[in-house]
């Protein structure tokens, strides 16, 4: 199957991932197994550069944006991707705001560290959300990590460049 149909269906809920698992099962992974598998995010949040840690990964096309664009299951399923994440990083969504939960802290919440995998990963969130018609969704996730990177955590300066950068 085609890179932009494999994708498409895939957000539809028609088909999976190159693991053969489903958009639902994703969703009901365990923090464990989202902090510790690196083959999934590329799949839920989706930007037009190759993965360079995922051979399997799809990019994200112009023809997949569009359909984005055009399907409002595809943009409610980005967003169901967003609150399993939100809920892996401590934060919770609001509206058009996102803002820390009642749980986040920095011994639980590996990301409001200096560094580490997961600065990637909200990198590629904000970008993805904003490149998929979901921009009002991306500035807030942007504007939550930098407010509550610099203020509860230690985030380095390299990566609160990136997530400004990344919108």
């Amino acid at each position: 199957m085609q890179n932009d149909t494999r994708l498409i269906a895939f957000y539809r809920g028609e088909a999976p991932d190159h693991q053969g698992r489903m958009i639902t099962d994703l969703w009901a992974l365990s923090p464990f197994w989202l902090e510790h598998t690196h083959d999934y995010i590329q799949w839920l949040f989706p930007i037009p550069e190759a993965s360079r840690f995922n051979a399997f990964a799809p990019v994200l096309t112009p023809a997949v944006q569009a359909a984005f664009k055009e399907d409002t299951t595809m943009r409610e399923h980005q967003q169901r991707s967003l609150a399993v994440m939100l809920d892996f990083f401590g934060l919770e969504r609001r509206g058009d705001t996102i803002v820390a939960g009642p749980s986040l802290s920095m011994q639980t919440h590996i990301w409001l560290k200096a560094g580490g995998h997961n600065h990637l990963r909200i990198t590629r969130i904000i970008r993805s959300l904003a490149l998929c018609h979901q921009e009002t969704l991306a500035r807030a996730f942007q504007d939550a990590v930098i407010t509550i990177g610099t203020q509860r955590g230690v985030v380095s300066e390299t990566s609160l460049a990136y997530w400004r950068d990344a919108f």
